[in-house]
């Protein structure tokens, strides 16, 4: 293409200016390229540096880690939780014993022949001590199996002596020794009677007033001696020294009471208490269904709860129930009247429930159940049945 307009000058001039142009755009572009090279350096370095940094933190991030399982594996949470379960162990382990124990020393106020057994159950403690908990439980189990088949055995073995002659009727007056004949089978009765007319039943205890724990005894034949009685047997239910389980409350008992020195005892718990009650007063006896229904009028002979009630208005009112104790054999002491007539009395190889029908075949007409076991013991001008184990209380009849 021609330019005419442009001269010779003008061109040199242009070819001086396109040169110029050409050697900046030459040195532009080294510039830019050698720029280029430098950021591409630059965004190497920063590349390596982020990277390194991340690896920097991805190590301090998989530590972190290590550590936090470490303590996750020794913090204190597993800490309470293993101290949780060996509290647990050592809590089940003595509740266990502690069950066991006390039907072992119920086995041995039937029998002396538990060597074999008081073995076992040292054999368990020791295990227990050595925090060996499931074999010490193992031991345990096998233990109460070996208590339940001598307490089958003993059972068995009761005869009723051959001299002892039948009869289904209470003594007029005094004591006798008889055997009950009802449908479910034949029964040993200790049983002594007497007219309200011309004696009391009063209670004697050997603490003045309320005992929490450690609290006095005395036995049966102490309390009928120092009252001058004619006839007296074990009291209520209490809490016995030698049982594990009444540490902190030896000796006392919790029931509503009132002793031959017009002293309520456990007034203040029995304000609301559902259990059973029989009131003393001149000639008769009123029995209440629970102690709530009773005033603390100290014009009256004696107040004396317990439980359960076995016999009202000559009908049975206690056919068993879910307490173990209640289930087994044993010989079951009891305090019933008819009318003006007083009852006290032992019933042998008997549970609770066939008391009551042993007493209702008896034709008696209210009766409250008492202690039983080893606290059994019935006087009358000597030991019938006992001495049993000293008790915190005693009921006594004595003459007006």
């Amino acid at each position: 293409m021609k330019f005419p307009w442009i001269s010779f000058h003008n061109k040199n001039l242009l070819i001086g200016i396109v040169g110029s142009i050409l050697l900046i755009a030459i040195v532009s572009l080294s510039y830019f390229l050698t720029q280029t090279q430098k950021n591409v350096t630059s965004l190497n370095a920063q590349e390596k540096k982020l990277s390194e940094s991340l690896e920097m933190i991805k190590k301090q991030v998989d530590d972190k880690e290590k550590e936090l399982v470490a303590v996750q594996n020794e913090d204190q949470y597993k800490k309470n939780k293993a101290l949780e379960d060996e509290i647990k162990n050592i809590h089940d382990g003595y509740e266990k014993a502690v069950s066991i124990y006390e039907e072992l020393v119920k086995l041995k106020e039937q029998t002396n022949k538990t060597e074999e057994l008081d073995k076992r159950f040292t054999k368990a403690l020791t295990l227990l001590s050595e925090k060996n908990y499931a074999s010490a439980s193992a031991e345990l189990n096998v233990l109460s199996l070996k208590i339940k088949d001598e307490q089958s055995k003993l059972v068995a073995s009761f005869t009723i002596p051959k001299n002892v002659p039948v009869n289904n009727a209470p003594p007029g007056s005094g004591y006798r020794r008889q055997q009950v004949q009802i449908d479910i089978g034949s029964y040993l009765v200790d049983i002594f009677t007497a007219d309200l007319n011309s004696v009391r039943v009063i209670v004697d205890t050997a603490a003045d007033g309320d005992c929490r724990d450690n609290c006095p005894v005395l036995a049966l034949g102490d309390y009928v001696s120092r009252s001058g009685a004619i006839a007296g047997i074990n009291g209520p239910y209490f809490c016995p020294a030698s049982y594990p389980s009444c540490a902190g409350k030896t000796n006392s008992f919790d029931t509503l009471l009132m002793n031959k020195n017009k002293v309520y005892f456990n007034s203040d718990n029995n304000v609301y208490s559902t259990v059973p009650a029989v009131i003393f007063t001149g000639n008769s006896a009123r029995f209440v269904g629970q102690s709530l229904e009773w005033g603390r009028d100290t014009g009256v002979d004696s107040v004396i709860a317990s439980q359960p009630m076995l016999l009202s208005g000559g009908n049975i009112v206690y056919g068993g129930d879910s307490e173990p104790k209640r289930g087994s054999k044993g010989s079951r002491s009891f305090i019933g009247t008819s009318g003006s007539t007083v009852y006290i009395g032992v019933v042998h190889n008997a549970t609770v429930a066939e008391v009551a029908r042993v007493l209702h075949g008896l034709g008696i007409q209210y009766a409250l159940n008492l202690d039983s076991g080893g606290s059994t013991a019935f006087w009358v001008g000597g030991y019938k049945v006992g001495p049993g184990r000293a008790t915190p209380f005693g009921i006594l009849i004595v003459g007006k």
